[in-house]
């Protein structure tokens, strides 16, 4: 089981999104996404979240909210994913645009995320952390015979 930190950073209508462009070998490679990561040992999901907002951004988070949380069951082989979704509204210092390993940081307009190369469940999910409540949702991926995964179903409750 792995468990990861998920997080929108939001102003003017846009997110702060990551085009996955930079890092081999990455199941992600060519997806835009938010920033986030793996826990480390120790950290709770807020740890983790600063952490990994401040390597991949440069920012340090001061005013977010958790929104939710995400099961992604048997995603890239026998791994089992929870990933705790945040909307960060706030924060300090400047974003480096391009001192990410993994990508390339831009403003994109929340009306405009359809047209990004995007996990298809991620289209479902993102407009839920604009609503006034809590989700917690399992997203099922299949792998087709290349390996490639494909979404298949996701089920969710709003509370």
């Amino acid at each position: 089981m792995k468990m990861a930190t998920l997080a929108y950073i939001e102003k003017d209508d846009k997110y702060l999104m990551l085009h996955r462009v930079k890092k081999k070998n990455d199941l992600h490679e060519g997806k835009y996404n938010g920033v986030g990561g793996k826990f480390e040992f120790g950290e709770s999901a807020e740890d983790c979240l600063k952490r990994e907002v401040f390597e991949e951004t440069g920012v340090t988070a001061t005013e977010y909210t958790f929104k939710g949380m995400i099961f992604f069951p048997d995603f890239n082989g026998d791994d089992e994913w929870y990933t705790y979704l945040y909307k960060i509204t706030g924060w300090e210092g400047e974003i480096d645009f391009e001192g990410c390993d993994e990508g390339i940081l831009g403003w994109q307009n929340k009306s405009d995320l359809h047209k990004l190369n995007m996990w298809e469940g991620d289209r479902i999910f993102l407009p839920w952390l604009d609503e006034d409540k809590f989700f917690s949702a399992k997203f099922i991926y299949t792998a087709d015979e290349n390996g490639k995964y494909q979404y298949d179903r996701y089920e969710a409750e709003f509370y």
